[in-house]
């Protein structure tokens, strides 16, 4: 019996499609435009629990390297966790991103096959007017900026999608989006990326 979680906050994710991402629309059965996928991503809670422990205002990133198409599963991919979080949350927050606790993100568990561990770090998430800005010392460098729509003032949104992150999907660009973890250097910018706002959680939450 999985403990009743639930988070809201922001996501940022880049990746090395270089176009917006098709796994988007596709649900991830279409290959990325590379043929493969390599991403990061990066999740501010405004607030949060899993059952009795307080996940709020923590920082959270996740790398991932994803040899075809998304569904497919045969991910690697690795976790860091806020520097500030409480053992128990570390653990909750472990859970949550290795699909384990399910709900919104109980395909990881399916998904990953080769998991990397769990790091605790110095992690930033700041959004500067519409800049996000997601910072871990020696890991990950991101800016990331939406697009912008015909309409002043309004950008680039794909509206009502069945994306396992949420509904509604603004379409970015990465500024700055360099990797230095787990024997990778990656270093994506200008390609693709998302802004999500989050509310995840399981049946209970």
């Amino acid at each position: 019996m999985n403990e009743p979680w639930r988070l809201k906050g922001d996501f940022v994710l880049s990746c090395n499609c270089t176009v917006f991402c098709p796994c988007v629309i596709s649900l991830g059965q279409h290959e990325s435009t590379e043929g493969y996928c390599q991403t990061w991503f990066g999740i501010r809670i405004e607030e949060g629990h899993f059952g009795e422990t307080d996940i709020s205002g923590l920082n959270v990133g996740v790398i991932a390297d994803i040899p075809g198409p998304l569904v497919r599963g045969n991910w690697t991919a690795g976790l860091f966790v806020d520097e500030r979080a409480s053992i128990y949350a570390v653990k909750a927050l472990t859970r949550i991103f290795t699909g384990k606790a399910g709900g919104s993100t109980g395909l990881l568990k399916i998904l990953v096959g080769n998991f990397l561990g769990v790091r605790t770090e110095k992690i930033d998430y700041r959004i500067e007017g519409e800049t996000h800005i997601f910072e871990i010392p020696k890991v990950v460098e991101g800016v990331v900026r939406p697009i912008a729509g015909k309409d002043k003032g309004e950008n680039v949104v794909v509206h009502n999608t069945g994306y396992w992150v949420g509904r509604d999907v603004t379409i970015a660009r990465a500024e700055t989006s360099r990797v230095r973890a787990f024997g990778r250097n990656w270093n994506f910018a200008g390609r693709s990326a998302e802004l999500v706002r989050l509310d995840w959680g399981n049946h209970q939450g």
